[in-house]
């Protein structure tokens, strides 16, 4: 029942929020299109079409990396999906852990095509010609971070003498999945992301950009993207704590239909935050959406770490230091798997968003 409720409520909110978006979208379409305003006709004009030549500028901050983190959540997003599917069809039984996961990890490889096309597409639009380089760094920046963390808490397990050292053979394996199997289908992934066109988009980019007026003091702050994660964190939390007890506390957990809900609507909930938050600066005439509409999704990995830590201090009853190490460590992973997922969501969403409503307004 209280997973229920949780999912009504985001269905609730989403939908609130989508109806208000859509109402405040038509009223701008109509001033924009009917009464004829024009970018310089009047100077003390203001809102989201005066930045038309400016908002599909390309990021001026490190575009490569935002291509890879988010080719990397589409990658996960797409692996995490299709095990929830598969699930459903008894193809993935859950009470069968050591399995399930080796099947996870089987369908993130395979999902390698995923990150490498969306990260070139990116990439490309984004003016970019180092197109080995891009495909190199998405094939290694999520998969490495996770293998280095791996090899280095088993390493400090094997120091201590732990039984749950992993043998040296499964690294090997988990490496050569990794060189033999993921890395060639990111490339082939990239290759046919470079082969396409650029990305279009209905307006045509000023050669100067434009100033960036002063923004409200929470629009303007970083933490407002922190703010922004929780809204995703809470439509999930009461499934998370259940899912936390499964992995932690040696409970079997059978509810996939309902997770792969729940794993829908964050990806919905992270997207609707995102635009809407897109739409407060772009009204605002601040063009720079593209780091900050995937920060403010990607938070929600934030405060799933946040949030393993008070179930650590609540919850769990562990004794020495080395439980505490491994804990935080595959936490850690884990949220920022999680923060991935939501944030190239949330960034493919926004990105799409901006191209119908400048596509729909009448543009000099």
């Amino acid at each position: 029942m209280s997973i229920l409720n949780s999912f009504m409520i985001v269905i609730f909110l989403a939908s609130c929020t989508g109806i208000i978006l859509i109402k405040a979208l038509r009223k701008d379409l109509a001033l924009y299109n009917d009464f004829g305003i024009n970018a310089g006709e009047d100077e003390d004009e203001s809102g989201w079409k005066m930045i038309h030549g400016d908002v599909f500028r390309p990021p001026s901050t490190s575009p490569m990396a935002l291509g890879v983190l988010v080719g990397s959540g589409a990658q996960i997003a797409a692996a995490l999906l299709g095990t929830l599917i598969l699930s459903q069809t008894n193809l993935i039984n859950p009470a069968m852990k050591g399995q399930a996961l080796s099947n996870i990890i089987m369908l993130y490889v395979c999902s390698g095509t995923v990150s490498g096309y969306i990260s070139a597409r990116i990439f490309k639009f984004c003016g970019g010609k180092k197109w080995k380089l891009n495909t190199i760094v998405t094939a290694v920046a999520f998969p490495g971070v996770l293998i280095s963390m791996f090899i280095l808490l088993n390493i400090f397990l094997a120091f201590y003498g732990s039984s749950k050292t992993v043998s040296f053979f499964t690294i090997v394996a988990a490496f050569l999945l990794w060189l033999c199997i993921a890395t060639p289908l990111v490339f082939i992934g990239s290759f046919l992301g470079f082969k396409r066109e650029p990305i279009s988009v209905p307006a045509r980019t000023n050669q100067i950009a434009r100033v960036v007026p002063p923004q409200h003091s929470i629009l303007g702050s970083p933490f407002s993207s922190l703010i922004i994660g929780a809204l995703p964190f809470s439509c999930a939390v009461i499934e998370i704590y259940f899912l936390m007890c499964s992995i932690w506390m040696n409970q079997y957990y059978y509810l996939m239909g309902y997770l792969l809900a729940i794993t829908v609507l964050i990806g919905v909930c992270s997207m609707l935050s995102s635009i809407i938050m897109n739409y407060l600066r772009l009204t605002g005439e601040d063009h720079r959406w593209w780091w900050k509409s995937f920060a403010d999704s990607a938070s929600c990995g934030v405060w799933l770490f946040l949030y393993s830590i008070w179930y650590l201090c609540s919850r769990l009853q562990l004794v020495g230091i080395l439980p505490y190490i491994v804990y935080l460590t595959y936490m850690a992973m884990i949220s920022l798997t999680l923060g991935l997922y939501t944030g190239a969501v949330s960034f493919m969403g926004t990105f799409y968003f901006n191209r119908i409503i400048y596509n729909a307004v009448k543009l000099d």
